[in-house]
């Protein structure tokens, strides 16, 4: 697995911006550092996590009031996607793939919602865990997901990172069909 930090990703904290008020996904959201983030932007957030313990701090943490836990796996068997289409102002993951879920999940997404996803790529096993290519992008694999979900990419990465610890990584920002790219602004 992955280490544990405090400190919310820079590639969500370049991008989080752009998520119109609404309802904000922080999906395996571990410790809570980017439902914390998106809390402080003035989000209503819902941080979904099988880990009870780790859901716990985060209620009784910083924003723990504005931040909605839900534990839930949604890797065990039968488990449904909990999101209706088109309900979600934005949408963080990092450091999780699953892939079944990636359908629902941008369908979950409003119509000018935000997706930023980051995690490990295939490339990651030469620095350690994870090293299971269940677990490891395919060379383009997100682009590729925003654009069978109809999404428009502002932002892609894919390459060899040194923090939080050195690791192999994939990053997209995705806007939904309707988002008004006049206010994506690049620069902040």
């Amino acid at each position: 697995m992955h280490a544990p930090t405090e400190q919310a990703s820079a590639w969500v904290r370049r991008w989080a911006p752009l998520i119109r008020q609404g309802e904000v996904l922080d999906l395996a959201c571990g410790g809570g550092r980017h439902a914390r983030l998106l809390a402080a932007l003035g989000h209503t957030v819902i941080a979904l996590d099988r880990d009870a313990d780790a859901l716990a701090r985060i209620e009784a943490g910083e924003h723990g009031d504005d931040i909605t836990t839900v534990e839930y796996d949604l890797e065990a068997p039968g488990a449904a996607w909990p999101f209706a289409p088109h309900s979600l102002a934005g949408i963080v993951v990092t450091n999780y793939l699953y892939r079944p879920l990636l359908p629902s999940l941008c369908a979950s997404l409003a119509p000018d919602g935000i997706l930023i996803y980051e995690t490990f790529a295939r490339g990651n096993e030469v620095f350690g865990k994870p090293s299971n290519p269940d677990f490891l992008l395919m060379p383009s694999e997100l682009m590729g997901l925003a654009g069978r979900a109809g999404l428009r990419v502002l932002g892609f990465e894919d390459g060899v990172v040194q923090e939080p610890k050195p690791a192999r990584v994939q990053r997209v920002c995705a806007a939904g069909p309707a988002f008004d790219l006049g206010t994506a602004k690049l620069d902040l």
